[in-house]
């Protein structure tokens, strides 16, 4: 079993990796270690239950354990199944003991932790991600959220969970769209922060198509560290850490305009980095012809680069225009410098924006 720590003083906690952990002994002495009380609400989804929730109700079984299942998709992440899961938990008499325990992908993650951010003025969860994008990327840094009609995780809290547990091998149940979904997350680290590591994932195509454990261990651990290393630095967005948004404004947009149900994140997250790499380009900032070489390794994990819905230059200007990112009115952007390298930028010409996104939509 590999270790990690996210280093964030008295709110450090750590990350562990290994194949076969939900199944293994392991995984009782990991969670009790992060249960402060008695009591246990574990969240999840009604596919992922029946994949693993008895696995983790044993390892639970020193606690009482009282099972919360919401809807599986992004259009749950809302008002309506926080509210739901707010009742839940008085209605089961949960007090500021209790643990919240987030078994599934990004949705049940996220709003799990916004959950525990806020019953009763915050309570303690961990993390048990089950995809790809969850174990790579949102179930690390302590980003919660819910959607709004408007604009996506509008509503949210900086929470750092007590432990995230990854089960690699829980992969293998993953549908290709969803498992390839997670794989833009992956690539957006070699874009930002490694060079090294893009160069990598374009030599190990073929082995990250079979799904083999032990490169997935490696990207896993790989995508964690990096994302712990800039959490560490800046928790709650002030600075470096924004460059994990790359790709990001543009595909909050893509997922905003089309309901939350014609793209899954990480398809958007891919649609979206291309665009930003165009962008880059075109500011001169990237040299010319790496958005063609980003959207090839994308396209070899079966990712979208492009929109096939009819979305609008000027919607998509609107919505991009509320971003969490956008300060004082003005829209700021993650760029590339070169991969490896990339920082927010409010310095552009709206003209080359709308020349990029005319190119899409």
């Amino acid at each position: 079993m590999q270790s990690l720590s996210v280093d964030l003083g008295e709110r450090s906690y750590p990350i562990y990796i290994d194949g076969g952990l939900l199944a293994s002994p392991n995984l009782r002495k990991l969670l009790a270690a992060g249960v402060p009380g008695k009591q246990v609400a574990l969240f999840t989804n009604e596919c992922v239950d029946a994949l693993y929730g008895e696995c983790v109700r044993d390892a639970l079984s020193d606690f009482t354990v009282d099972t919360f299942v919401m809807g599986d998709g992004e259009k749950y992440k809302s008002m309506q199944t926080y509210s739901a899961a707010m009742d839940f938990l008085m209605q089961h008499r949960h007090n500021r003991t209790t643990c919240l325990v987030a078994l599934g992908g990004g949705v049940v993650g996220d709003l799990t932790g916004f959950t525990a951010a806020t019953f009763q003025r915050g309570v303690s969860f961990i993390q048990i991600p089950t995809t790809l994008l969850a174990q790579v990327d949102s179930s690390v840094g302590g980003k919660t959220a819910i959607n709004h009609p408007a604009g996506k995780n509008m509503v949210g809290a900086f929470y750092q969970p007590r432990a995230v547990i990854i089960d690699s091998s829980t992969l293998n149940s993953l549908p290709p769209r969803e498992y390839a979904a997670g794989l833009a997350e992956v690539v957006k680290y070699g874009v930002i922060a490694d060079a090294d590591f893009f160069a990598w994932l374009e030599v190990n195509v073929d082995a990250l198509g079979r799904r083999d454990p032990e490169v997935l261990k490696q990207v896993i651990a790989r995508s964690c560290a990096c994302k712990a290393d800039i959490v560490s630095q800046d928790e709650r967005e002030g600075g470096v850490r924004a460059i994990l948004n790359f790709g990001h404004t543009f595909a909050h947009a893509i997922e905003s305009l089309t309901g939350y149900d014609s793209w899954l994140h990480g398809e958007a997250v891919a649609i979206g980095m291309v665009m930003a790499a165009r962008f880059s380009e075109t500011l001169n900032l990237l040299p010319p012809g790496q958005a063609d070489r980003l959207a090839e390794l994308l396209r070899s994990f079966d990712l979208p680069v492009k929109l096939t819905n009819q979305i609008s230059v000027e919607d998509m200007v609107e919505v991009m225009g509320m971003d969490k990112k956008a300060a004082d009115g003005q829209m700021r952007f993650v760029v590339s410098a070169g991969y490896g390298r990339a920082h927010l930028t409010t310095d552009f010409d709206r003209q080359a924006l709308v020349k990029v996104l005319a190119e899409f939509c």
